[in-house]
């Protein structure tokens, strides 16, 4: 792996974020409707002042005017984000977007990396098994599972899950990341409550994931399965138990860890329909809030965030595939 590769591989991330934040600003611009409206209302009479004036308060203090030139706008927003600062919300009043997103990202980083670590080992087992027993049921089952976790939306399970075990049976909670009456920090009655309030989630996750890891692991299996060592280890007499396990799985993972960073990307995108149906107050929650309340600066930082953060997990998988299998080299040209 050359330090030449890499640089270009971190190069071509960071255009990306780029025109991201690009794409971004200019097609929130497009939205009609707007918080700021309403707040500077409510500002006006509260603070005993005219419209204009609390209207030219309030967009000096979120750093966004709706009402100037268009890259005025721009290089207003970018001036702020050198500063690291990413303006305030319209919504949740004299709050930050930096500090929602300080306290809504660990939730669903946390739900996420759950879920997926659960659903990717439980599916590239049961991928495996359906490779060396493609004469049994065990394979239709799966195939069938996947097929109809697959056309269902994810958060019609989340629905489901939510009807049955939180308002059916009473045995999970209907929102929030933990209770109240809890103490926060690293002691196991907060982490008990924690995993508790996102059981759902994350089961949510699982559910509708595992299939496809399972038929993704399949299909590069069956490929690794047709290797001239796969044939002559099981000729040496190997056994299967050990052909499986040290033989095809660790290099039927390989094509996997790509995969591994687009899915993570795909529920993080995924993320605003699940935690709205839980009311976890995560990413996902904010992002369905400020989109349902035009407020812009609140979903420019958190789009902002989202796509940094899918960005990073592909670099992050070409880099980590490219140091695990020595077939593949990263681009130097």
């Amino acid at each position: 792996m050359s330090l030449k590769g890499v640089l270009k591989r971190i190069g071509v991330s960071l255009i990306t974020v780029f025109l991201a934040m690009l794409l971004t600003f200019f097609l929130l611009r497009m939205t009609p409707g707007s918080a700021i409206d309403t707040w500077a209302r409510d500002f006006a009479t509260q603070r005993g002042m005219s419209l204009e004036e609390a209207y030219r308060q309030i967009t000096a203090m979120i750093n966004y005017n709706p009402k100037e030139p268009i890259f005025t706008q721009l290089g207003r927003y970018l001036g702020g984000l050198l500063h690291g600062n990413l303006g305030m919300s319209m919504i949740y009043q004299n709050v930050s977007v930096n500090e929602i997103i300080a306290n809504a990202l660990p939730w669903t980083l946390f739900v996420l990396s759950v879920s997926l670590v659960i659903s990717f080992l439980i599916g590239i087992n049961l991928g495996a098994m359906m490779a060396f027993k493609r004469k049994t049921v065990l394979d239709p089952i799966i195939s069938i599972y996947a097929i109809l976790t697959s056309s269902v939306p994810n958060f019609i399970v989340g629905i489901l899950l939510l009807v049955i075990f939180a308002f059916q049976f009473g045995w999970f909670p209907v929102n929030g990341a933990y209770d109240p009456i809890v103490e926060p920090g690293f002691n196991l009655p907060f982490i008990l409550n924690v995993l508790y309030h996102g059981a759902l989630p994350i089961l949510t996750y699982v559910i509708t994931t595992i299939g496809t890891w399972a038929l993704t692991m399949k299909g590069s299996a069956v490929n690794v399965l047709g290797e001239d060592y796969i044939v002559a280890a099981s000729i040496r007499g190997v056994s299967e138990r050990t052909l499986m396990s040290r033989y095809v799985k660790r290099n039927a993972m390989l094509p996997l860890i790509t995969t591994l960073a687009v899915n993570f990307g795909f529920m993080l995108g995924g993320s605003p329909l699940i935690e709205n149906v839980f009311s976890y107050p995560g990413m996902g929650y904010y992002i369905g809030q400020a989109t349902q309340q035009r407020d812009y600066t609140l979903m420019q930082g958190l789009l902002l965030v989202t796509s940094l953060a899918v960005i990073l997990a592909n670099l992050a998988s070409d880099l980590i595939y490219a140091k695990l299998d020595p077939r593949v080299k990263l681009e130097e040209g």
